[in-house]
């Protein structure tokens, strides 16, 4: 009797974070990263990208640093981007990421970096208003 219900809560785990980010979630989540995002950048520097977060099919957000975090809004089409499973970003020149330079790239896609904008990420983690930014 206890094998079936540990076996029926492992896969209701396995289910929920199979469909965690439904478009609803990706939705909510790009909303929430454009009130905090600033005005569009020409690049940034890159030395490493310590994570990243799908917010749709054409925007992902990538973390620089523990509180530096990009928006990238690359062009289409860029098939499937919401369901990659990792990311490269490119930096063609030396460790500097460019608008229109560099590309967004997953499985076989290779996807144009078309606006790059800084997000305010301690603000956002603290839920403060973004208007009020310094």
């Amino acid at each position: 009797m206890f094998k079936p219900i540990v076996l029926a809560a492992a896969l209701t785990a396995l289910c929920a974070s199979a469909f965690a980010d439904t478009p609803a979630t990706e939705q909510a989540n790009l909303e929430r990263f454009q009130r905090y995002a600033g005005a569009p950048v020409e690049n940034f520097t890159m030395w490493k990208m310590y994570k990243w977060q799908g917010l749709g099919a054409e925007t992902v957000a990538v973390w620089t640093g523990i509180n530096d975090v990009y928006m990238l809004k690359v062009g289409l089409p860029c098939t499937r981007l919401q369901d990659a499973k990792a990311i490269v970003v490119t930096s063609k020149m030396s460790h500097q990421v460019n608008r229109r330079m560099d590309f967004v790239n997953f499985g076989t896609q290779q996807c144009q970096i078309l606006e790059i904008r800084p997000v305010d990420y301690k603000a956002m983690i603290k839920g403060g208003d973004p208007a009020r930014r310094s």
